[in-house]
């Protein structure tokens, strides 16, 4: 596309904020809400813009950028807006939650770009933070690359924020800080004035252009003939091969989460199924498929067309549309009660979350849940609710009624989602998708505002904490559930009992008792160990299986009640087995923040969690 003119090769992406709340009505852009997962997502995602196929590691396919740096998750919720947002962050969550998939996304991703965002942190605007930007990304984690500001955030904190008394102030403020590009006009209307004034020199700017112009460079702007370099030939005849067409496909079909399934329910047999019912707002989606920040779709299979490819269908909407003020009770049981199986496509789309919306709250919009309940009351076994949003449900009416039989979650699965579904469902692929983020139900977000950072729990206060590391409440569905048509068993081979840390013969820590030392590099130095996991499939389809190792380290610190040291997908014929190997290095996986945000590994029992299986060992001195 660039090379017939119709966009750059700069993108801004990938968005790499923690989902910290389900409301956000962009943590669909996001891949979850856990650290190590984001993490690991953000530096995979940025190599696979920008690394060449010569492997010249000092030039760029696309120059990718992460977004939005940082504790940046909220857009406009109960009057709160996310350009006068102050996010009070504890040093301990903005080290252990926030920070670290951007820290992944330079130090191991090499990104060409971060993007500040819109909010304060701690009474400061993050891109007018020297500290964050010059401190942090350019000094700590050597950013090659620049820095840029989200879409006039510059003129929001000078406008709405009145962080500076004059526009040349803010210019100034936000070069100083390390900003190198302004996404907007505010820098070029003012920087001129505020070089003028003294309140920057040319030496910032000259730095600003550089780091731009550095990374245009890598880009191959100045490298003479486009068509003689090494992308130079590609165009529209590319984008839309079978090749790619299939691949979204595939995306699709391993990003579908199935969440309850009762015995017999799914897959179904496509020669039993003489007539499928399919109702909801969302049977019928395109444009609603593809979520926000879309490409421009290929051609869209929509779930109903998907079904209809393999089973004769009878279609009825059950709503207008998703917010479904008033469902079409009646004629939607009509459908149903004919059929041999039904599957309801129900969920949001882009005017219940999306950028610049929140949701309100966590229940399916309208009057989905009574279509829904109604259908199931008429229907012959089974049914099965398919889910189509960004941000988790409260769906727990239906995950509670053995009326219906499966529930699938699809996220918003793109121009080829309907086809994904309909394989799923008729088992022409076996489901391995795990949720990235924690269910809640209603009443989580009845008492808890999107506007509180803490992450964690607070029992003086009853504030329940936040994603599966640390909220102690019960939820509908947890961070990594996900089911198969196959069974997996997980058996330990190798771990340790005893891991013991080196320390210095003078060490405070061998004359006194200590809860935690800290995660220096003479004491990390070789500090690792191996898990070997069996893992078999008991059942009697091909599938993968995604192994998450879970670790819960001693309650020292505050610390997390888990979180996730790695993850691995397999995949297994019926009746066989494969063996897993996890490296665990001791100070980056199972180190902790301590309350003033330093790395710490905790001393005592820490357990390992895969699947039903726990091993406990400990760490010593």
């Amino acid at each position: 596309m660039h090379n017939v003119g119709l966009t750059g090769l700069t993108f801004w992406s990938p968005n790499v904020n923690i989902f910290r709340d389900p409301r956000w009505g962009r943590g669909q852009e996001t891949p979850g809400e856990d650290p190590l997962l984001s993490s690991k997502y953000a530096s995979s995602y940025v190599r696979g813009l920008q690394q060449r196929d010569d492997g010249d590691q000092n030039r760029l396919k696309v120059a990718a950028c992460c977004k939005h740096y940082t504790a940046y998750d909220l857009d406009h919720w109960n009057g709160t807006d996310r350009t006068n947002f102050n996010a009070v962050v504890t040093r301990q969550d903005m080290e252990d939650t926030f920070q670290p998939p951007f820290r992944s996304c330079v130090l191991d991703g090499n990104v060409a770009s971060i993007m500040c965002s819109y909010n304060q942190v701690n009474g400061k605007p993050t891109c007018a933070d020297p500290n964050l930007l010059s401190g942090v990304i350019r000094g700590e984690w050597k950013l090659n690359g620049y820095i840029v500001s989200d879409c006039d955030s510059v003129y929001e904190f000078f406008n709405r924020q009145h962080y500076t008394k004059t526009t040349e102030e803010a210019a100034a403020t936000a070069i100083l800080a390390g900003l190198d590009l302004n996404c907007g006009s505010f820098l070029g209307q003012h920087t001129e004035a505020a070089v003028k004034a003294g309140l920057v020199d040319m030496s910032n700017i000259d730095k600003a252009v550089s780091n731009n112009f550095a990374t245009m460079m890598r880009l191959g702007f100045f490298d003479g003939d486009p068509t003689k370099q090494i992308y130079g030939n590609l165009g529209p005849k590319d984008v839309c091969t079978a090749e790619n067409q299939d691949l979204a496909r595939e995306a699709a079909r391993q990003g579908i989460v199935l969440l309850k399934n009762n015995p017999g329910s799914l897959p179904l047999s496509p020669t039993s199924i003489k007539m499928l019912a399919v109702i909801g707002p969302n049977a019928n989606a395109t444009l609603t498929m593809i979520g926000n920040y879309q490409g421009i779709p290929c051609n869209y299979t929509t779930p109903l067309q998907g079904l209809t490819a393999l089973v004769a269908t009878a279609y009825h909407a059950g709503c207008y549309n998703v917010a479904c003020d008033k469902a079409q009770v009646d004629d939607a049981k009509k459908v149903a009660a004919s059929a041999d199986a039904v599957v309801l496509v129900m969920g949001a789309n882009g005017s219940i979350e999306t950028e610049g919306f929140d949701r309100v709250d966590l229940l399916l919009p309208g009057q989905q849940s009574l279509l829904v309940t109604e259908v199931a009351s008429v229907s012959k076994a089974p049914v099965i609710l398919v889910i189509m949003s960004g941000g988790g449900m409260d769906v727990s009416f239906a995950k509670n009624n053995d009326k219906i039989t499966s529930i699938l979650w699809v996220g918003y699965p793109g121009e080829a989602g309907g086809a994904a579904i309909a394989d799923v469902i008729f088992g022409y692929h076996n489901p391995s998708g795990r949720l990235p983020m924690t269910w809640y139900p209603q009443s989580y977000v009845d008492k808890v505002p999107m506007t509180n950072m803490n992450m964690r729990a607070d029992p003086s206060t009853g504030y329940p904490g936040r994603t599966y590391r640390f909220y102690t409440g019960e939820t509908v569905y947890s961070f990594g559930d996900g089911l198969s048509y196959s069974t997996f068993e997980h058996k330990l081979v190798q771990a340790p009992e005893v891991v013991s840390v080196p320390l210095e013969e003078d060490h405070p820590c061998r004359f006194s008792k200590c809860i935690s030392i800290d995660a220096v590099e003479k004491s990390c130095e070789d500090l690792a160990f191996d898990v070997h996991l069996k893992v078999e499939n008991t059942g009697i389809m091909r599938g993968s299986h995604v192994v998450l190792l879970f670790y819960m380290p001693p309650s020292v610190h505050n610390s997390p009640r888990k979180h996730l040291v790695d993850f691995e997908k397999v995949l297994l014929d019926a009746k066989t087995a494969t063996m897993v190997q996890f490296k665990v290095d001791v100070c980056k996986h199972l180190s902790i923040n301590d309350e003033f945000g330093s790395r710490k590994v905790a001393l005592g029992e820490h357990v390992l969690h895969i699947g039903s299986l726990n091993h406990s060992f400990t760490v010593r001195i």
